[in-house]
Order: structure tokens, then C-alpha cells, then sequence
């Protein structure tokens, strides 16, 4: 796991990314449109892949407001049963909050992003150090090795993600984590368990108004 755990490795491309995850938007300027947000089909996603309403969160692993308010929206998706939920890293508060994206990111590649996820948002507080969240992840039973491979191997499709992200919470007007697109309404801070309940309601309520 060297590569992994190669602090220096690891800080040059948080560093980079850093520098070019505010500025970049889709090629040729196009407009971010609803479907790129809620269909992006390298954004991993739980919950229910055909419910009639679809909340994605934008977080932060460094985030303690995203950290409480997720608690509330998973316990929220597994009880409602008809939620589709999109997860987007979207890496803003430092070097270690873009490794923490990255890591979970790669563990998609065996099928373990939710494990990582969770593992990652268990981690109280902000500044969470590199090998912290290594630490954390390592609990999962993640293959570690196939992990470091995927890092590298999905480097690029994994840091074009990111900077769709970052274009698309940018766009939505977002200033801060965590960010929700709740079916119809925008909410850009933590929520409550019965927060999220009244949201989800209002939403599927102005669905039925207002379809498609």
C-alpha cells in the first residue's frame, strides 16, 4: 500500500486538484442540466433505483454538519423505501477532504464506495488527517491493495467526477456543506430527521403538481 499511504503522493494531487476543481465546468461551456446531476452515471447511488423521488447530497468528509445531517437522510431512505439517493463528493475544505473523495471514489471499483462512505462520515469532527481516514477504511475489509491499484489506475475518470461535482454545486449556487437537491428544492444545510420528512413530503407534494 505504499502508494496509498505515500503522504507525498497523496498531497501533490490534493494540491492540484485544489487548484483546478473551482474553475473547470463541461466541455465547451455547456449548461449543467438536470439529468447531468441526478443521472450521472459514475455517481454512486443507494436507496431505491426506481423511487419516485431522488435526493442528492453533496458533502464533504471533513464536514461535521454533512456527518450529522447523513445520519438523518439514511436512516430517512431506509425507512421511506421509495428514495433514490445520489452521493456527490464534492471535496471543498482542504487536501484531505479530496483524498477522502478519492479513496471512497476507487472503492467503487469493487463494489465497496457505501462501505468506504460510511466509514469515512463515522469519523467525528473536521480536519481529518490522512491516516485517519486510511485507519477507518482499513476497518471495512476492503481489499487495500486492489484499492491503492484502483487510485491509480481510475485516477482520471475518478478526478473528471470531482470536477463534475464541483461544476454542478457551483451551478445549483451551493455555498457551503452539505448541499441537498431534494426532488424539486434546494437546501444547503443540515437537516433533522423530521427535516428531512417534511422536505420529502413537500417535495412529492409539488411533484404531483407540477409532473416532469
Amino acid at each position: 500500500m505504499e502508494n496509498l499511504i505515500s503522504r507525498a503522493s497523496f498531497l501533490r494531487l490534493a494540491a492540484t486538484s485544489l487548484l483546478i476543481l473551482p474553475s473547470v465546468a463541461f466541455a465547451d461551456d455547456n449548461e449543467i442540466s438536470k439529468d447531468d446531476i441526478l443521472h450521472d452515471p459514475e455517481a454512486p447511488t443507494a436507496g431505491n433505483p426506481n423511487g419516485d423521488l431522488t435526493i442528492v447530497d453533496f458533502f464533504d468528509y471533513n464536514c461535521p454538519f454533512c456527518k450529522k445531517a447523513a445520519q438523518n437522510l439514511e436512516r430517512l431512505v431506509k425507512t421511506d423505501g421509495k428514495i433514490r439517493l445520489v452521493y456527490k463528493d464534492w471535496p471543498i475544505l482542504g487536501p484531505t477532504s479530496i483524498i477522502g473523495a478519492r479513496i471512497a471514489l476507487a472503492a467503487k471499483y469493487q463494489g465497496k464506495y457505501l462501505d468506504v462512505h460510511h466509514a469515512l462520515m463515522s469519523i467525528p469532527g473536521e480536519g481529518i488527517s490522512q491516516e485517519r481516514m486510511i485507519e477507518e477504511v482499513r476497518k471495512t475489509g476492503i481489499d487495500m491493495d486492489r484499492l491503492d491499484a484502483d487510485i491509480n489506475g481510475h485516477a482520471e475518470e475518478i478526478g473528471k467526477l470531482l470536477k463534475r461535482n464541483i461544476a454542478m454545486g457551483a451551478a445549483i449556487g451551493f455555498l457551503g456543506t452539505p448541499g441537498f437537491l431534494i426532488g424539486p428544492y434546494r437546501v444547503n444545510q443540515a437537516l433533522t430527521y423530521d427535516g428531512f420528512v417534511h422536505a420529502v413530503a413537500d417535495a412529492r407534494a409539488k411533484q404531483k403538481k407540477q409532473p416532469g
